[in-house]
């Protein structure tokens, strides 16, 4: 099977270095309001699901074929809930993260699907690696098929329930058990002036989001035959009038309308109207 050039550039690496590697890729792209951090990967099992609120999808085409998938928190989705643009939706959002896994495994991604959670696992199949990314908790999870790993770890630790991710609190020290002495620090105290403000929230998070943006001349109907006539220097009647505005849509959507223009010998749309739910609906 041909290395991804990950892999190539970093000899030695077992499927686990791999899936670490790819969900690190996925971390620093996907929406969120801390930062996230890949942790160590782990066989899948049942329970990866439990502790999200959403999934999205893809195929995976090149060199590697196979599919993956993105497990997100209620932050992101409720970010989405609260968008007031339809188009953004979670299979939106994460496309830039499974493009990134994909990079990182030497493939290329298809156009991400949002399924629902109970689907996830048998979309899968038995084997696939799980690596959670970690924020202020588990905020979203990776989830890649072993087969499209360089190499399976044949050391893994046993299957565990997906709460065990995490490592486990330092225990106590035994009673009259001496331990090593450790230098003095003094506290560091913020002065309350120089608080930093709350990390961006809702909406806001998904402002890294790209976007399908599209303008709009006009539309018309044609049957197949004179669809099939067509020839250089033939021209299509639109169904609207020379003068009128063009559509702005976003992710096919509605919402503005404007005059063509031409900046810099390109081709550019001055917004004269934003066009509300209603209007758009």
């Amino acid at each position: 099977m041909t290395t991804s050039p990950f892999a190539e550039q970093n000899p030695g690496l077992t499927g686990a270095d791999l899936a670490l590697a790819a969900a690190s890729a996925a971390a620093a792209v996907l929406p969120s309001v801390d930062p996230l951090v890949a942790a160590g990967a782990q066989p899948g099992n049942e329970h990866v699901v439990a502790s999200f609120s959403g999934a999205a999808i893809t195929e995976l085409d090149g060199a590697r074929t196979g599919r993956i998938a993105v497990l997100v928190g209620d932050e992101l989705t409720g970010a989405l809930a609260s968008s007031p643009i339809d188009g953004l939706d979670l299979a939106a959002a994460t496309q830039p993260a499974l493009d990134a896994i994909a990079a990182t495994l030497g493939a290329s991604a298809r156009a991400a699907q949002t399924v629902s959670l109970d689907l996830v696992l048998s979309d899968l199949g038995p084997d696939f690696t799980v690596v959670p990314l970690i924020g202020a908790g588990i905020a979203a999870s990776v989830l890649i098929q072993d087969r499209l790993l360089v190499a399976a770890a044949t050391n893994a630790a046993p299957e565990a329930p997906f709460a065990e991710t995490l490592p486990p609190a330092p225990s106590a020290p035994a009673p009259n058990t001496p331990t090593p002495s450790t230098p003095a620090v003094a506290p560091v105290e913020t002065p309350a002036a120089n608080v930093t403000p709350l990390p961006t929230r809702g909406i806001e998070m998904l402002h890294g989001v790209d976007m399908e943006v599209t303008v709009e001349l006009g539309r018309t109907r044609m049957t197949v035959r004179d669809l099939l006539a067509l020839t250089p220097g033939a021209v299509l009647e639109l169904d609207r009038a020379a003068g009128s505005p063009a559509d702005l849509l976003v992710n096919g959507r509605l919402i503005a309308r404007g005059e063509v223009v031409v900046v810099d010998e390109d081709f550019g749309l001055r917004l004269t109207e934003i066009i509300d739910d209603s209007a758009a609906g």
